[in-house]
């Protein structure tokens, strides 16, 4: 009887605990999605985009290549006695010029940031690439169909050649890629250039980066009516004597050769690199030319 009892104890004990219910572990949160991490772009240097980008620098070039057009159109039908080019031993307060003789006409013009916009190159130095002479060398070997013709410029060199004037590229790109240099003229729609014959590159001569030996080769084949760039040098090694900021302003200003200068002489806008980016506040901003706010005045 005891154990009838205690067995039927402990029945009501287990049919006590089977309808308690356990207690629910709370169920777990939702599960959060994360966006993935966005990737900024880096800002693009103003330079880069004022030169890559900007309608106002294409209007500007476009107005360079019209008014280049002009003024060579004019010389072929009045041919002139001398060519734009400077003769040895000239100096930019006593100029003298090659003679143009009865030689064919041409026009000289550097590549890079002139007649072609290096694309490529440039996006990858907005990117943080640091330029190197290596570097570059891999970029004119490999970039042939990363560039773009500046803006006007296809249709400035066809005129040029439809007049009878022989466009030759006169550039510090080296000799030892002269193929690819051709390549990436013809693919931008500059073309023919032929090296030695329309291309004259760093490395033709003895003189480096120095121009105007190259200058004085093509000066003794053509009469050439116009030249063209986007730095200094361009133009004449005499500019790149002069490294002060001041000086170099003055130079461009110099009386004898003041009127060159879209007459002969033209110059393309290229704020990205090269000489003419340098100078500090004393060398750009005149002492007695600097403002602050009132509020800020000491």
């Amino acid at each position: 009887m005891m154990r009838r009892t205690a067995l039927l104890g402990a029945c009501a004990l287990l049919a006590g605990c089977a309808t308690t219910p356990a207690p629910q572990a709370p169920p777990p949160p939702p599960m959060q999605h994360s966006n993935p991490p966005q990737f900024v772009s880096p800002p693009v240097p103003a330079g880069m985009q004022y030169l890559y980008g900007s309608a106002e620098a294409s209007a500007l070039t476009r107005g360079v290549w019209h008014d280049l057009v002009t003024y060579v159109a004019a010389k072929v039908k009045h041919r002139p006695a001398d060519s734009v080019v400077l003769a040895q031993g000239a100096t930019l307060s006593d100029p003298r010029y090659v003679s143009c003789g009865d030689k064919p006409f041409a026009a000289v013009f550097d590549a890079d940031e002139t007649v072609l916009l290096n694309y490529g190159f440039e996006s990858w130095q907005a990117k943080g690439g640091k330029f190197s002479p290596e570097i570059w060398s891999q970029w004119e070997r490999t970039g042939m169909a990363d560039v773009e013709p500046t803006p006007g410029a296809v249709a400035a060199l066809n005129q040029l050649r439809a007049m009878g004037v022989t466009v030759v590229f006169n550039t510090n790109r080296s000799a030892a890629n002269a193929a690819y240099t051709e390549q990436a003229l013809d693919h931008a729609g500059l073309g023919p250039a032929k090296h030695g014959d329309t291309l004259f590159l760093q490395g033709d001569d003895a003189t480096g980066g120095h121009k105007d030996g190259r200058r004085a080769t093509i000066a003794a084949r053509y009469c050439v009516l116009a030249m063209g760039g986007d730095q200094l040098g361009d133009i004449s090694d005499l500019f790149n004597a002069v490294s002060n900021v001041a000086q170099r302003r003055a130079a461009v200003a110099t009386p004898a050769i003041d009127a060159n200068w879209g007459a002969g002489w033209f110059l393309f806008p290229n704020p990205v690199y090269g000489p003419q980016i340098k100078g500090g506040m004393d060398d750009v901003f005149p002492r007695d030319k600097r403002w602050n706010p009132p509020a800020e005045e000491k």
